[in-house]
């Protein structure tokens, strides 16, 4: 028997490198050199790398790699057709095969084709886009369960990766399993997209040259998934290349947004749903007012959707610091969904029919409708770079709680003073740090006026949470700060873009 190897797959799939995914690399690495068999499920948004990174990884590793792609709506001959392709491939260069009448045979033919191999063989076996192969009548769950319990857990060797776009399916077939699969998976990976660093390395690896204040609006208006900014074309400025990919109805972001819900969830209305109702709170919504607003009510249902949306990227959620009594809160954090809400969906609606203006997003560039967004977008960016800001403002080892916090008086309070802080950072030493994040073109300048605004910020801040810990006021500016008196008095530590890119 001629046994196709992951030296002879790599052949034909291109060896490139993987850029970031560090955290997972390592798991990887671990999970490689285990005395035990391991199953690993490995979930995430649509198009953020997942089949990438366990390709890239697992060809470069000697041993067998057997791979089977779910298809989308296929029917069950047409998986098992797959199926004894995939096999004969891996197993047995290319000879034909019978193709199994079901599940159960299939996964028996794989377990003799195992049992041919040498005993210190590696092996893995991956199954990407999981959903689509385990469909309700598939009888797939039942026999990987069988053969996972029964056969393949006790092989030392053995590596078996699921994959699957639909996050909310992973979580609740695999991860909250109640039946034979209940606490089997030995590993999780909950794929993210790509922070500043990687993309700016991701850019570098695509030959496309931009400098770090060109990625971060790019990434305000797109994010940090792969493949759209694989999508980004060389020698265009961001503003070009998002004129291109979100407002030219060609274009592969103009209608992402329906197109990327509808191919995660069955029922992509009910999501929508619920995004469209947390995004319309640019600082977040309580569990409560959620509900309210959604008509939908309190319990399992909507706590499998919002896990599948926060394990998707699209939301975080939060305990408001100083509110602890008010719950759980959620926010939208993926930058392509706030941008298409803010910006893409309008001009989809006003030009159904019609051609839209050539340009459309230069045009309104830097006009004040546009700094108002921009700043909000570096808000949501700061959100998901939090580690980063810790390090630069000295507090990578201090335990904190971290969300932005707002106080609105009362109607009937009519002297009642309000205040909104864009970070905070309540430390477990005794001692917590408010963040002011600015958005500028330039280095920002610090007036007295500007300084006496923090100073009253903070003793709001104060009174309504009755804190008596040591506040510190840190800045968080795109461009930086030009030194003067009020940044001295008043600033304690300042980050930059710079310290946003650092991982």
């Amino acid at each position: 028997m001629i046994l196709f190897s992951a030296t002879n797959i790599s052949r034909i799939y291109s060896v490139e490198p993987i850029i970031g995914r560090k955290k997972e690399i390592r798991l990887l690495r671990e999970k490689l050199t285990s005395k035990s068999a391991e199953f690993i499920a490995i979930y995430g948004r649509r198009r953020v790398g997942k089949t990438y990174l366990i390709k890239q990884f697992f060809t470069k590793e000697t041993g067998t790699y057997f791979e089977q792609t779910g298809l989308n709506d296929g029917s069950m001959q047409a998986q098992l057709l797959i199926f004894s392709e995939s096999l004969s491939k891996s197993f047995y260069k290319g000879a034909k095969l019978a193709i199994p009448e079901n599940w159960m045979e299939a996964l028996k033919q794989l377990t003799a084709a195992i049992d041919s191999l040498p005993k210190d063989e590696r092996i893995t076996l991956f199954f990407d886009e999981l959903p689509w192969l385990a469909t309700k009548k598939s009888g797939f769950l039942k026999a990987l369960e069988y053969y996972w319990n029964t056969d393949w857990t006790y092989r030392q060797k053995l590596i078996l990766v699921v994959c699957g776009s639909a996050a909310s399916w992973i979580i609740e077939n695999l991860i909250y399993a109640k039946g034979g699969l209940h606490n089997r998976i030995t590993a999780r990976i909950s794929l993210q997209q790509f922070n500043l660093a990687e993309t700016e390395a991701y850019l570098e690896y695509l030959d496309i040259k931009l400098n770090r204040q060109q990625i971060l609006q790019l990434y305000m208006a797109i994010g940090g998934i792969p493949y759209y900014i694989k999508s980004v074309r060389h020698g265009l400025s961001a503003t070009q290349n998002i004129n291109e990919l979100c407002f030219s109805k060609d274009g592969p972001l103009f209608n992402e947004f329906d197109i990327l819900f509808h191919s995660l969830y069955e029922d992509p209305e009910t999501y929508i749903n619920i995004i469209r109702v947390i995004a319309d709170k640019s600082h977040g919504i309580s569990r409560e007012d959620l509900i309210l607003k959604t008509n939908m009510s309190d319990g399992g249902y909507l706590n499998t959707r919002l896990r599948s949306l926060e394990s998707a990227g699209f939301i975080s959620t939060f305990l408001p610091v100083g509110h602890a009594r008010r719950g759980v809160h959620y926010r939208v954090t993926d930058e392509y969904t706030l941008f298409y809400l803010t910006w893409i969906e309008p001009i989809r609606q006003k030009t159904i029919g019609l051609t839209i203006t050539e340009h459309y997003w230069e045009s309104l560039i830097r006009k004040p409708v546009w700094y108002s967004w921009a700043g909000y977008a570096f808000e949501t960016v700061c959100f998901k770079h939090v580690d980063a800001i810790k390090k630069a403002i000295n507090l990578e080892r201090i335990p904190a709680l971290c969300s932005d916090w707002q106080y609105r008086p009362e109607k009937k309070d009519k002297d009642g003073v309000g205040a909104q802080i864009d970070l905070v950072f309540d430390r477990d030493d005794g001692c917590v740090t408010l963040c002011e994040i600015k958005y500028t073109e330039v280095p920002f300048v610090m007036t007295k006026e500007y300084a006496e605004k923090l100073n009253k910020k903070g003793d709001v801040y104060k009174i309504r949470t009755r804190s008596k810990k040591q506040i510190f006021w840190a800045l968080i500016s795109a461009n930086g700060v030009v030194p003067n008196e009020h940044v001295k008095k008043m600033i304690d530590h300042i980050a930059t873009l710079d310290d946003l890119f650092q991982m």
